[in-house]
């Protein structure tokens, strides 16, 4: 079985034909060195994985066969990751891993100490298609817009609940499973910028009957690193590991 895998925007099925682009094809033949009639695992994110066969391999372009499915689709529990943009690679590092980690949107927000004023939406979504990619995933979280965290909270979903990680609890809050327990349903978790939250900001957040205020240890931890925590921490309790 080819260990190489590839994210493809056309919906897969048995016998279906998927045409490649440029930089597809460039991967595949160029970096890869793969040539007709080997073997290559592609998903589309809606459909699971198939194995499937290079028909045609040029360097501008060619055509992969889908033959069986290999994996049925696995779709992540309802949780939205939302965080504030930091430094470049920190951020891309972040998209990477809460996709890994079976975040199943990722939403980042500008808050009152945000640094970061601007994200590109497309690259950011390029590295969630990598780590699905690279880690075995058949799903692809959607990767949004920018957007001001008080507009994000004047439409927050009423069934969907928030944990929100405050680090001014520094380990004096409540845990996840003291604060929410068993609570079915949609989630989202909260993390802040490295300059931490405002004071008005971390009261509407308190003021949220949805929100859940908790702490990631006695530690204050760095954006990037709290994400991961974060995750981790709402998987295991409420999660699918």
């Amino acid at each position: 079985m080819s260990k190489v895998r590839l994210f493809v925007e056309q919906s897969l099925a048995p016998g279906q034909s998927v045409l490649l682009s440029r930089e597809q094809a460039h991967y595949l033949f160029g970096v890869m060195r793969l040539g007709a009639g080997e073997e290559v695992l592609v998903f589309d994110g809606r459909s699971g994985e198939y194995r499937a066969e290079v028909a045609e391999a040029g360097k501008r372009g060619g055509v992969l066969l889908c033959r069986e499915q290999t994996r049925p689709l696995q779709t992540p529990p309802d949780l939205w990751l939302l965080f504030a943009p930091i430094k470049k690679a920190r951020t891309d590092f972040i998209v990477e891993k809460a996709t890994e980690m079976g975040a199943a949107r990722i939403c980042p927000v500008q808050t009152a100490f945000t640094n970061a004023e601007r994200i590109r939406r497309d690259r950011l979504q390029a590295h969630a298609v990598e780590a699905a990619e690279q880690c075995g995933g058949t799903f692809v979280p959607e990767v949004a817009e920018l957007q001001r965290l008080d507009r994000l909270l004047d439409g927050w979903p009423a069934d969907r609940r928030l944990m929100f990680c405050d680090e001014a609890l520094s380990g004096a809050g409540a845990t996840l499973a003291q604060a929410a327990g068993d609570a079915p349903g949609p989630w989202a978790i909260l993390i802040g910028p490295e300059g931490g939250f405002s004071d008005s900001e971390r009261t509407r957040l308190r003021d949220m009957e949805r929100a859940v205020a908790v702490s990631l240890g006695p530690r204050i931890l760095r954006a990037d690193t709290a994400a991961v925590a974060a995750l981790a921490l709402w998987q295991s309790a409420l999660g699918d590991w």
